[in-house]
């Protein structure tokens, strides 16, 4: 059985073979510290969990090195500092936020069931390294100083573009930056001047104003001291391909003359909420925390999460709902009922590690973990789930959510088409359940099943109006 991963920088699934089966290396862009993460930034989290831990699996626990770091000086940190602290110098503001926002993102992820990496560097405290490729690709004349910046220079570089495959065209549309202090519009920042109070160091090339690094170059920077020149994956989400990702592998690349950076790069899809793009303008950015703790006055805990995570294949966009979300809880709770008192097999099921085995397709996962539980082959299902990073302990799953959503909502499909009693009167109860359930739906952002619920009633003849005062009903005439 051939450990089988999608490598996008060929479009196509690969066997995965080590550089070196003793030291397995993985680099996975972390998060950038300035607010706390979001349930967009928890997929590529669980994601690359699952696989380090296969990866251990199969090689062994000491032979795997898994770098994710932390991005700690960037102008989104800068700019909330700024915002939150006023009265504070910058630069003590910003320890403060990334004080709090860093611990918060342990406290999600310890939550969410994943492993600590080998390595959790910051990007801060790899300035030197950072400077010291910045010299190596300014010797060979593959970046340039303007303006007290130092830009890398895309031009003559044929591979640029190979790994996100996009058009010359498209990557200037989606070129970053100021173009007044490029030489091209495709040039990328490698370190820029800081203004007054930012975050400052002694620059490179020659440069007398102090300065701070571009985003890409921190990856290229970290990566390198502790996976080496090149290595074997490079993971994160597909909304890093292009810049990130791309600009990355040429900086590398060109650094040490190499034809390779890492010879396989993974990237799970995009997630969306209740079928729309997560924003905050929409009103359906949700954060970690705000699911475990409070959102609008409901809670999960974050095995449940990684569940509803894990039900969609990693490369698959991805539609977070919160009757999903609630179907995940329900589904651990009844299993970890049975779980109780049951010693977990040695070895987890070989059809467990077969569907991993399969680019990790979680979702034939899910499949075998039914199965298990149907056949009430508990201790296999047990350790299958620790395997998956699950704990199998009730009380690690607070049951409160589930009673409060899941069986309001299908009580509201109970009651559908019933509203019409058999000697033809409206039956107001139940139009007033249904009800009840579309505002317990909307209350949680559940628009899909708000909708549903809505078009039910509309189908029976109910009108509702919606007020600032709540909701009103009315038989059409």
């Amino acid at each position: 059985m051939k450990l089988m991963l999608y490598d996008t920088m060929t479009r196509k699934e690969r066997p995965f073979k080590p550089i070196n089966p003793k030291r397995v290396r993985m680099y996975v862009c972390g998060p950038t510290v300035y607010d706390f993460a979001h349930i967009g930034n928890a997929r590529p989290v669980i994601v690359f969990d699952v696989l380090f831990r296969l990866l251990r699996y199969v090689y062994g626990p000491k032979h795997v090195i898994y770098v994710r770091n932390i991005t700690d000086v960037d102008d989104k940190i800068n700019a909330r500092a700024a915002a939150e602290f006023p009265d504070l110098p910058l630069n003590r503001a910003i320890r403060k936020v990334t004080k709090v926002t860093g611990k918060q993102f342990h406290d999600d992820i310890n939550a969410l069931g994943c492993l600590r990496p080998t390595v959790e560097p910051r990007a801060t405290k790899h300035i030197k390294e950072m400077k010291a490729l910045i010299q190596r690709l300014i010797r060979s004349k593959r970046a340039y100083v303007l303006n007290d910046h130092v830009l890398f220079k895309v031009k003559g570089l044929p591979s640029y573009g190979k790994l996100s495959r996009r058009s010359l065209n498209e990557m200037r549309a989606s070129a970053r930056g100021e173009v007044a202090i490029k030489r091209n519009p495709m040039d990328f920042v490698l370190w820029k001047p800081s203004s007054p109070g930012e975050p400052a160091w002694p620059s490179p090339g020659g440069i007398k104003k102090k300065g701070r690094p571009g985003w890409h170059i921190e990856c290229s920077a970290m990566s390198w001291k502790y996976l080496g020149k090149k290595f074997d994956i490079h993971g994160g989400g597909v909304d890093l391909l292009f810049p990130h990702h791309e600009n990355e592998r040429a900086q590398t690349r060109c650094a040490f003359h190499s034809k390779v950076m890492a010879h396989y790069w993974m990237h799970n899809g995009f997630l969306q909420v209740e079928g729309e793009k997560m924003s905050k303008s929409l009103g359906n950015f949700v954060t970690i925390k705000e699911l475990r703790d409070n959102w609008h006055g409901y809670s999960w805990p974050g095995e449940a999460l990684r569940f509803n995570m894990l039900r969609t294949h990693y490369r698959q966009p991805i539609d977070w709902t919160f009757r999903g979300l609630d179907e995940s809880h329900a589904i651990l709770w009844n299993w970890y009922e049975e779980l109780e008192g049951v010693a977990p097999a040695s070895e987890p099921p070989a059809p467990i590690v077969g569907a991993l085995f399969d680019d990790l397709n979680t979702p034939q996962v899910i499949s075998e973990l039914h199965t298990l539980h149907r056949s009430r082959h508990f201790p296999e299902l047990l350790a299958a789930l620790k395997f998956l990073g699950f704990s199998g302990k009730r009380k690690n799953i607070n049951r409160n959510v589930f009673v409060a959503i899941h069986e309001e909502l299908q009580a509201a499909d109970s009651v559908v088409a019933q509203v019409i009693t058999q000697d033809g009167r409206i039956d107001n109860k139940k139009i007033d359940a249904l009800v009840a359930a579309r505002a317990a739906a909307r209350s949680v952002k559940n628009f899909a099943e708000s909708d549903r619920i809505r078009d039910e009633l509309a189908a029976m003849g109910v009108v509702l109006k919606d007020s600032k005062d709540g909701t009103t009903w009315e038989i059409a005439r």
